[in-house]
Parts: C-alpha cells; sequence; structure tokens
C-alpha cells in the first residue's frame, strides 16, 4: 500500500518488535489448565509451583548392603555381634548396642543407636559375629532424612516445561497429578497448486510437499500432535472455507506459503477479512513475509514457502507462540559458540544462517556456517543442526568470533 493509504495494522517490523507482539498475544490467549497424571506429564508446561510436603529421603537410609553399626566401635580386627536384620520396605524398631551391628540392605531404614554402614564386601561374616577390615567413618554410606530435599522446597517451577526427572521427583513426593496447561490444538496448512503429497508422480512444473514433513516433525518435538489439513489451493474461495473452519476448531494455525505480494497470494487479504492482523512482514532473512493473525478462536502464523524461511520462522515465532500460550517462560536462554569460519552480510535485516555446531578436544563449542545461505537450500538445512544469529545491520564477523546460535 502506498504512504497515502497506510496498512491498518503493524508491518515491516524490527524482529524484537514482531516477537513482543507475538508474545502479548499469547500471553493474553492462555490456554485454561488441567491435571494431569505424573507418568504422563513430561512435555507439558506446569502451571503452578510444586512445593515439597515431606523431606526426600524421608528417613535415614542404608545407601550400600552391609552391616549398619556404631562409628565408635569400628576398627581393623573388630568383631561384632549380629544383632538382627533391617530390610528394605520394613521397619523392625531395631536398636544397635555398643559391639553390635545389624545386617541392612539398600534404602533400608537405619537402626536405631546405629550411625554408619560398613559394605558386605568389607567384612567376614562368622555365624552371628562380623569381622570388620577397617575403620568406618560416621556417616559413611548412610543416606540422611531431608538431604536432598527439605519440606517447603520449591522444587519445579510454574512455567517451565515438564521433564521425566521433574515428574520423578514430583512423584517422591507424593504429587500423583500435576497441574498444567492444556496443550494448544494446531492445524498445519501447506500451499500452492504445485504441490503434490511424497510418493505421487510429479507433473511439469509441480514439486513434492516437504514443508509438511518439516512442520509436522518440528511441532512433535515441541510435544504436540498437529492434524495436517489438505493442500490449500490457489483458490481463495476454498482457502476462505478451510482456514474459517480450522479457526472455529483449533487453538494454532500454522500455513506455508501465500503471504508474500504475487498474484496467487491470498492469504493476508483472506486474514484481514476473516479475522484480524497482528502484524505483517519483519526484517529477517529469511521469513520476511511473515503474516500473525487471528481467525475465530485460532491465532494464525503464516509462514513464508521456502523451507528454510519455514524453520526460521518456526523456530523464532512458532516456538515462543506456542510456549505463550502454555503460559511457558519466555525466551530460551542464549547459547554461544565461536566462527570456525568467517561470515559477512552487507544488508540491515537479522538474518538466521545455517552452522552445525561442534565441541574441539579443548572444549569450546564452535559452529561452522553453511555456505548454502539461500533460503530455497533444503540440504543446506538438514546438514546443519542450528540457526546461527547474525543481528540488524551489515556487519562482518572473523573466524573465533562468538556469536549466538539457536539449536533445531
Amino acid at each position: 500500500m502506498s504512504a497515502q493509504h497506510p496498512e491498518p495494522f503493524p508491518s515491516r517490523l524490527l524482529f524484537a518488535q514482531a516477537l513482543a507482539i507475538v508474545r502479548q498475544v499469547a500471553a493474553e490467549q492462555r490456554l485454561p489448565v488441567e491435571r494431569v497424571a505424573v507418568a504422563r506429564a513430561a512435555g507439558y508446561v506446569l502451571a503452578e509451583d510444586v512445593i515439597a510436603g515431606m523431606p526426600l529421603p524421608s528417613f535415614d537410609n542404608s545407601a550400600m548392603d552391609g552391616f549398619a553399626l556404631r562409628a565408635a566401635d569400628s576398627g581393623a580386627g573388630v568383631v561384632l555381634q549380629l544383632a538382627g536384620e533391617q530390610f528394605a520396605g520394613l521397619a523392625q524398631d531395631l536398636r544397635v548396642q555398643a559391639g553390635q551391628c545389624v545386617r541392612i540392605t539398600t534404602g533400608a531404614p537405619l537402626p536405631a543407636g546405629a550411625d554408619a554402614v560398613v559394605m558386605k564386601e568389607n567384612v567376614r561374616v562368622d555365624g552371628d559375629r562380623v569381622h570388620l577390615r577397617e575403620v568406618v567413618p560416621t556417616g559413611r554410606n548412610v543416606r540422611h532424612a531431608g538431604e536432598d530435599v527439605r519440606v517447603g522446597d520449591v522444587l519445579l517451577r510454574a512455567g517451565t516445561r515438564i521433564t521425566a526427572a521433574g515428574a520423578s521427583l514430583a512423584a517422591a513426593v507424593g504429587v500423583a497429578e500435576l497441574p498444567v496447561a492444556r496443550k494448544p490444538t494446531v492445524a498445519v496448512f501447506t500451499t500452492g497448486d504445485e504441490l503434490r503429497p511424497p510418493g505421487q508422480p510429479l507433473g511439469p512444473g509441480q514439486i513434492h510437499d516437504s514443508n509438511r514433513s518439516l512442520l509436522m516433525n518440528l511441532l512433535r518435538a515441541e510435544g504436540l500432535e498437529p492434524v495436517a489439513w489438505p493442500i490449500l489451493p490457489d483458490d481463495p474461495q476454498q482457502v476462505r472455507a478451510l482456514l474459517r473452519d480450522a479457526g472455529q476448531a483449533f487453538d494454532v494455525i500454522f500455513t506455508c506459503g501465500g503471504v508474500s505480494a504475487g498474484e496467487k497470494d491470498h492469504l493476508t487479504a483472506i486474514l484481514a477479512e476473516l479475522g484480524r492482523i497482528h502484524f505483517w512482514k519483519v526484517r529477517m532473512k529469511p521469513g520476511m513475509p511473515l503474516l500473525f493473525g487471528q481467525i475465530g478462536k485460532a491465532q494464525m502464523l503464516g509462514l513464508p514457502g521456502n523451507p528454510v524461511a519455514v524453520l526460521a520462522s518456526l523456530i523464532n515465532f512458532g516456538r515462543e507462540l506456542l510456549r505463550g500460550l502454555q503460559g511457558g517462560v519466555q525466551g530460551v536462554p542464549a547459547m554461544h559458540a565461536r566462527l570456525s569460519s568467517p561470515i559477512q552480510k552487507e544488508h540491515d535485516r537479522r538474518e538466521f544462517q545455517r552452522g552445525k555446531l561442534d565441541f574441539g578436544a579443548d572444549g569450546v563449542l564452535r559452529v561452522a556456517p553453511h555456505p548454502a545461505t539461500g533460503s530455497h537450500r533444503l540440504r543446506g538445512a538438514a546438514d546443519s543442526d542450528c540457526l546461527i544469529v547474525l543481528p540488524e545491520g551489515p556487519l562482518a564477523w572473523p573466524e573465533g568470533q562468538v556469536v549466538e546460535v539457536v539449536r533445531y
């Protein structure tokens, strides 16, 4: 549109401005909270802090199979009387007196009076007499109550993605269910009459639909179960009907292609007609014609059609949208590496180049820029494992320069 008729929505934004809008919209459209069993909680975003209501361990116990004793009674050549047995899962109310010991298994409660455990490999047993070969210091092989977790400790923070280890920790303090944000429902569209599914023969001018596989796998890596819709044809009427239906049924819609200013790029006008546009076009490379808006209840992110632009746009904006809708902590801690070869860019947009990460023998993380920089060069993306972040402005970076990287 001309200067006399400005676009009625933000356009050609700086990367940081566009990201701020995505985060604001996501925060305003937070998904409801539900409860899931800890055994199924990994991958969800936690809605409330998990606070320990009991200590871990909850009682003093043995870290080894061996013999519980009083450290003051130990020493090379000392012989102790075996006064009983204490197994895990049972509390037998045993007490170790001077000159005595109790056979004990890993995880079993430490008997009263005992303050150390000697490994069974370090003794010789003769009937009810246990011969020691060493001095056993106080506290050896003893797990003390509360040494791992104390009552009132914050174990898991709201807004973080639950890991398998985190779910296990919650279970260890007796939590059976966790409050989490419902995972967003996601619809995936690819666009263009030239697209054919992999496995089908190609006619003149046709290509296989690789973006669908790229998007579906990236979204599954986020713990989601996206739904792939039919390829959108270059027919505004059909596009309008399909997007209207998806906007009523899903939380998020991702599209690929149809967001530039070509004769067959209808999505921007359709989104403005059916819903609202939050912004269109971001000063980044690749991915400049990125479209963000809302249809019905669904937030829609219209990605460019070139595969590397799809990758960069989803990683930088799609992830933030999805995590923000779930109340996730915004922004991933920056990761940095040293360039293994120089990079130069002459334009003023933020750029994301493909790179391969590697640790050298010195333990320093390095990134090798891939020579293919075109947004259509899918092989370069497959040969790489990260995006190298090049800030705004024409700049040059020598070999060894520290740069920010974003892992796929």
